[in-house]
């Protein structure tokens, strides 16, 4: 798989106020990722790189991670599957770029409406 399929969601995730992007080469298992985030908040991250497929990776409660893997819409993180907080979703084809941009609209949408605390920090 060529690295456009990625760029696509990448523009699209760029384009909402506030985000922002770091690509660190030197990911887990030396695999490459891309982690977006809004204000101190990371609203997930992609691995790429050397993979038949991209794994994009986000926290939510765990209440709202179970529905999303009971549902469908991820499975669960291949190497924590028992985490309790983090979904995963493989981005193999273009017709999977609506389902990875779902997730990471809900993470953005609670990272955006996330009051600050007092100092201004989140």
């Amino acid at each position: 798989m060529d690295d456009e399929l990625l760029a696509s969601i990448e523009h699209e995730v760029l384009g909402w106020p506030g985000v922002w992007k770091k690509r660190d080469e030197d990911g887990p298992g030396d695999v490459p990722v891309t982690g977006y985030g809004f204000g101190r908040r990371q609203i997930g991250h992609v691995h790429h790189g050397g993979l038949a497929d991209f794994l994009a990776d986000f926290r939510f409660p765990r209440e709202v991670r179970d529905e999303l893997i009971r549902s469908g819409r991820a499975i669960r993180h291949p190497a924590f599957p028992d985490s309790r907080t983090t979904a995963s979703y493989r981005i193999r084809a273009p017709e999977d770029a609506e389902g990875a941009l779902e997730l990471f609209r809900m993470s953005y949408e609670r990272a955006s409406q996330t009051p600050k605390r007092r100092g201004g920090t989140r």
